[in-house]
């Protein structure tokens, strides 16, 4: 089992930059790749940025060039910076452990993020 928990959402302006903290605890030597993933109001949820144990980092079109995910390894924690904000970032963002590829086995509770117009 794995256990994640997020932190650093909040309220910010169109523009500005937030980051977002995952600390993993439990079996870690079992995880493939962290990631991040969205959900906004209405919407499909949205795999925002994934890294791999060696590094390895993909992101969604809609956040390249604005966010960087990142991971301290020593720590048991994955980053989410993000810059640039736009109103449409607005969602609920979780953290999530992946086992395999696609395999997004376990999640966080979730971080509201909210940026204003």
């Amino acid at each position: 089992q794995v256990h994640l928990v997020e932190s650093g959402g909040g309220l910010v302006q169109a523009g500005g930059s937030l980051r977002l903290s995952c600390a993993a605890s439990g079996i870690i030597d079992s995880i493939f790749a962290m990631g991040w993933c969205r959900q906004a109001p209405g919407k499909q949820r949205e795999l925002v940025a994934t890294i791999t144990n060696g590094g390895t980092t993909t992101y969604a079109d809609s956040v390249k060039g604005r966010f960087t995910i990142s991971r301290d390894n020593a720590k048991n924690m994955v980053y989410l910076q993000s810059n640039s904000l736009k109103p449409e970032d607005t969602a609920v963002y979780y953290c999530v452990a992946l086992s395999g590829p696609g395999r997004y086995d376990y999640w966080g509770q979730g971080t509201q993020v909210t940026v204003s117009s």
